[in-house]
């Protein structure tokens, strides 16, 4: 706040980077202008603008870009900067800045393109907030995204929340990483616990390329035999709809559905109509809404591995715990998402593109080159 001349300017954030300035004037003599020249009526209108006003920028705050001064981790005998003064404090090791400079200009492009692809300004819900996840021992929120190495992170974060119960997040199973109540979500505490974690704490998400994390989730729902309750759920409401006159079995069991059927389903206009997306294949924007939340770190999946270092050093336990690498031979990358949509026609390749645009704007993915549209 700087002032000059009587008057006082304020510099409200908005989110997506929209800035406003309020200006008040200070001086005896502007408030006797005022009162001079304005019915009572008029004065009681204006100030109940000027509330209304004030309200709302409050709750913008609250909601959009975090505080430039936070107050230090909170952990018992230990007094050390949290992780979001750490991170724009820029005191890091010289590897992590160079991190961080990646880090930055993606956090960048994704409030371009917030400001350039996406008008609407509305009030987090709690189903908004949901898939973010707390760490009030280190001061952090992660958002998770299916397929984008989420159980993985979740291990780490049931580590640095056990207070000491895991110390290795390779021991912990991977179907524990995902029980429920094993890890806080946002969306559990009142609104304002909510919004000063949201203001206070370092918020990241890991995203991927569109369409290889959907294969991805094609592939292990739907192509794996021990994911009977996705055949079941998902694959026998499919061939149902997309398949031809399925056979019995088939419509029984739902374990052979095809990529091609599986793409007509999500493009189907009744498939959300009935239900929204199962979350392995929802889109990002959807499930984390960074485009009223401002994230701090937005890593990729592809730089998996220098991105998560980045984190875990800025939340100060990068001595202590090293993320997870992945040990899968067979995983989906570009090259096996063209052979799958090989077969899939430019009509639905068209279709499809346009259901998961905004994940590509948002996150700075290019149209893929074998897309035939």
């Amino acid at each position: 706040m700087n002032r000059a001349g009587g008057g006082q300017r304020q510099e409200v954030a908005w989110p997506g980077g929209f800035a406003a300035n309020i200006t008040t004037n200070n001086s005896g003599a502007g408030r006797r202008g005022v009162t001079m020249r304005m019915p009572r009526g008029g004065r009681l209108f204006l100030a109940t603008c000027l509330g209304s006003l004030v309200v709302l920028v409050l709750y913008y705050q609250s909601i959009s870009k975090p505080e430039a001064s936070v107050g230090a981790v909170n952990r018992p005998g230990k007094s050390r900067r949290s992780p979001l003064q750490a991170l724009y404090s820029g005191d890091q090791q010289l590897e992590v800045l160079a991190a961080q400079g990646s880090l930055q200009g993606r956090r960048e492009l994704l409030e371009q393109a917030c400001l350039s692809h996406s008008t609407k300004r509305r009030v987090l819900s709690p189903e908004d907030l949901k898939h973010l996840i707390v760490d009030d021992n280190h001061s952090l929120i992660y958002c998770y995204v299916p397929k984008v190495a989420c159980t993985n992170w979740k291990r780490v974060l049931m580590v640095l929340t056990s207070n000491g119960r895991y110390t290795d997040p390779l021991s912990i199973p991977a179907n524990e990483a995902h029980i429920a109540g094993n890890l806080r979500a946002l969306s559990e505490f009142s609104v304002p616990e909510i919004n000063r974690r949201l203001r206070t704490y370092l918020k990241f998400v890991f995203v991927r390329e569109p369409f290889e994390r959907l294969v991805s989730a094609y592939r292990n729902k739907f192509t794996r035999s021990y994911n009977t309750a996705f055949h079941k759920r998902y694959g026998t409401k499919i061939i149902r709809r997309h398949r031809t006159k399925p056979d019995p079995e088939a419509l029984e069991k739902g374990n052979d559905v095809s990529f091609q059927e599986f793409v007509r389903y999500l493009v189907d206009p009744q498939t959300q109509r009935e239900e929204p997306f199962n979350e392995h294949w929802e889109r990002v924007h959807s499930l984390c809404q960074p485009c009223l939340i401002h994230y701090d770190i937005v890593g990729k999946y592809e730089t998996l591995e220098p991105d998560a270092q980045a984190v875990l050093s800025l939340a100060g336990v990068e001595d202590k715990l090293q993320f997870p690498t992945s040990g899968k031979i067979t995983r989906t990358d570009g090259n096996m998402a063209a052979r799958f949509f090989k077969h899939i026609s430019p009509f639905y390749q068209k279709k499809l593109f346009n259901l998961y645009r905004m994940d590509f704007l948002l996150f700075n993915y290019s149209t893929p080159e074998y897309l035939r549209t």
